[in-house]
Parts: structure tokens; sequence; C-alpha cells
């Protein structure tokens, strides 16, 4: 099972961007949930949003009201929209997938917010 992020890049404060998390091995829609984590330099790794199978969400307060997560099942993708961006949302950005206990990682893509 893979997780590949894609989509990451260089935007001005206010900008938007795109992420995007292809699964290969297993569907989306086995996955119990799907997240999208973040790791800025010398942080540890928060978690920025989730959605479960059921389509339940759940968002950083940092990011409640700029960032939308959704899973796409027959795109077999799980995208992170993030509006509003600021420098403090700069950070390295991972795709998670848990079944049941078990959590699958994806690469990272970087996300720069220039002030």
């Amino acid at each position: 099972v893979q997780l590949q992020a894609s989509g990451g890049g260089l935007v001005q404060a206010g900008g938007s961007l795109s992420l995007s998390c292809a699964a290969s091995g297993r569907t989306i829609a086995s996955f119990n949930l799907m997240g999208w984590y973040r790791q800025a330099p010398g942080k540890q790794r928060e978690m920025v949003a989730r959605v479960t199978s059921g389509g339940r969400t759940v968002y950083a307060d940092s990011v409640k009201g700029r960032f939308t997560i959704s899973r796409d099942n027959a795109k077999n993708t799980v995208s992170l929209q993030m509006s509003s961006l600021k420098p403090e949302d700069t950070a390295v950005y991972y795709c998670q997938g848990r079944v049941f206990m078990y959590d699958y990682w994806g690469q990272g893509t970087l996300v720069t917010v220039s002030s």
C-alpha cells in the first residue's frame, strides 16, 4: 500500500493551494480514516484534518474555516483544499491512511507560504 501526496508549492499569504493524496494497493474507501498532518521546522507533526469512511470530518482549530478535506472514492484520492493561507501554514504536509490501528503515511509535500 502506498500513499502519494502532491500539490505542494510556494504561495503568497492569502492564497490558495490544493493537495492531493493518491492511494495504490488499496482503495480509499477501505481506509477507516484518511487524514492530513503537517510538520513545520523544529515542531512536532500535528493533525490538520481527517475524514472517516462515513464522511465525518475533524479539523485543527488553526485551519477551521480555511481548509477542507474531501475523499473521492471514484478517483481513489483524498484532497485538502487550503485557502487564506498564512505563513504559519508553512510545513511539510503528509497524507495518512488508517486501517483499524495501522497507519500508512505518504512521503510528504512541502507547502511554503510567503508573507
